[in-house]
């Protein structure tokens, strides 16, 4: 197994842990060493309940969303593991929480779905904790829903106070009521908390969270609030903490990273940031997203072109090739600018591998608007691209817009789009075909049972034959053939 069983705690926190024990009131103040403390007491609440149930309490955590979500869930894990619950891989478990995703209607109906699917589990076990957190719950109409149409629901909390899980937790083990604790802001940055790691050698670090862009479709700023950077001392800590616990990879993570420390008191540039991480020697690779493409500088170019572990992958999300829609989508660049980037990335970088964000069907789209997208396609030569049919969300500008195109017509565009992006991804992705490259192993392969799976620096994936021993180690493969967008190697 390539999961990490083990709960990370910084140092600190688990000097917090220990001196919380002596308190018989929580800190009042909100913070870590106040979370410690509750972390405690839902230790002795499960504990109790284990004695009167004569068995173990368990949990289950079902994310939905981007990479920000997982790093949350990695968080919300490892409070729950601390707290005493055993990890349970399937939902027939006595806490299940579901952290929630709203970019795409789509992620909304599955979560209703699952929810609607657990009344089962419940009979069975009464005692059961059903749990929502994440985007989704940061919309009020969602909220009144859970209220009204699921009242089984235990726990219910947003994004601003997800640090705040371990004294959420305490509630509703002390309660029999509903807990709904959804607040429309919090400035709050709190250091140190726990998380379980799914892989041991590599993991997501949060930078920065929120969003200030406000494209015209997306909701996001609405759900994760306004732009707020973390210091770049507490980074690095954490960094070194986590290289000192056996991670070679990093992936920093934000809605727009190269956005980083404007906020700050002592403002620094993404560009400045890397450099800092770069310093920090059991630090293998850097990775990070996402990247918006109004705000990465000829800087952060110079940076990544000299830099021995940022890897070769930059995912830069174009969402439309069409100047007119980019402006109503409020993206603040034009198709000649992005293009111009990408070409004073190509040039520091020839061998960097480029992925996107693609949306087809955005209100008032024409087909000469899509052509353009299609153009641009062709012109950058993508590795890879995440397309997406656009999605109506209400609250964003986007969803009152008049000419909002029909499905038949959004399909036909999406497989045309879906079909170009394949075929050159396919071609692009080729070129590294004979040559040898370092490989991060991630996990046996699933399919090929002698075979390994890992990713090079581009993000490609490899399989070749190997044993489990090589699990989190940089090892150099031959990349014999490419079959799409993986290669099947060997080990040199």
């Amino acid at each position: 197994m390539n999961k990490n069983t083990a709960v990370f705690e910084s140092e600190e926190f688990r000097e917090m842990l220990s001196a919380a024990r002596d308190m018989n009131e929580p800190p009042q103040q909100d913070g870590s060493l106040r979370q410690a403390w509750f972390i405690n007491r839902a230790r002795e609440l499960v504990s109790e309940k284990e004695q009167e149930l004569g068995r173990k309490l368990t949990s289950c955590v079902v994310t939905f969303g981007c990479q920000m979500n997982e790093r949350d869930s990695e968080k919300l894990r490892g409070i729950l593991k601390l707290a005493g619950y055993e990890e349970s891989e399937t939902e027939d478990a006595d806490f299940v929480l579901y952290n929630t995703c709203t970019v795409r209607e789509n992620a909304n109906v599955r979560v209703y779905g699952r929810l609607g699917s657990l009344s089962a589990q419940r009979r069975k076990n009464p005692g059961m904790i059903i749990a929502l957190c994440g985007c989704m719950m940061q919309e009020k109409d969602v909220v009144e829903r859970i209220r009204t149409d699921y009242r089984y629901v235990r726990l219910v909390f947003g994004t601003h106070n997800l640090h705040r899980f371990a004294e959420l937790l305490v509630a509703s083990l002390m309660s029999e009521s509903p807990v709904i604790d959804v607040v429309d802001k919090d400035d709050s940055i709190v250091e140190n908390l726990p998380a379980e790691r799914t892989y041991s050698f590599k993991s997501g670090v949060n930078i920065m969270f929120g969003c200030n862009n406000f494209c015209s479709y997306c909701i996001v700023p609405y759900v994760r609030g306004r732009e707020k950077s973390r210091e770049p001392k507490e980074i690095v800590r954490e960094i070194e903490q986590l290289a000192d616990d056996g991670v070679v990879e990093v992936m920093l993570l934000g809605q727009n990273v190269n956005s980083y420390g404007k906020g700050l008191e002592n403002p620094m540039s993404f560009a400045g940031l890397l450099q800092e991480i770069e310093k920090i020697d059991k630090i293998q690779r850097i990775r990070f997203m996402t990247s918006h493409p109004k705000d990465l500088s000829d800087d952060l170019i110079e940076v990544m072109a000299h830099s021995k572990k940022i890897c070769r992958h930059l995912h830069l999300p174009v969402q439309s090739g069409s100047s007119r829609l980019l402006k109503i989508m409020n993206r603040h660049y034009t198709k000649e600018s992005y293009l111009d980037l990408v070409d004073r990335l190509r040039k520091a970088m020839p061998d960097l591998s480029l992925t996107t964000d693609i949306i087809v069907g955005f209100p008032g789209e024409t087909e000469e608007d899509f052509l353009e997208t299609m153009d641009i396609v062709r012109r950058v030569e993508y590795d890879s691209a995440f397309t997406f049919i656009y999605s109506r969300r209400t609250g964003t500008p986007a969803a009152s817009m008049e000419d909002q195109v029909s499905e038949e017509v959004i399909r036909d565009r999406f497989d045309r789009l879906l079909k170009e992006v394949q075929r050159l991804g396919r071609q692009k992705s080729s070129r590294f075909e004979g040559q040898v490259m370092p490989v991060l192993v991630e996990e046996r392969n699933r399919q090929l049972v002698d075979h390994m799976t890992g990713r090079t620096a581009h993000n490609l994936v490899v399989h070749f034959p190997g044993d489990d021993d090589l699990i989190g180690r940089i090892v150099d493969v031959r990349l014999n053939e490419a079959r799409g967008f993986y290669y099947m190697g060997e080990r040199v």
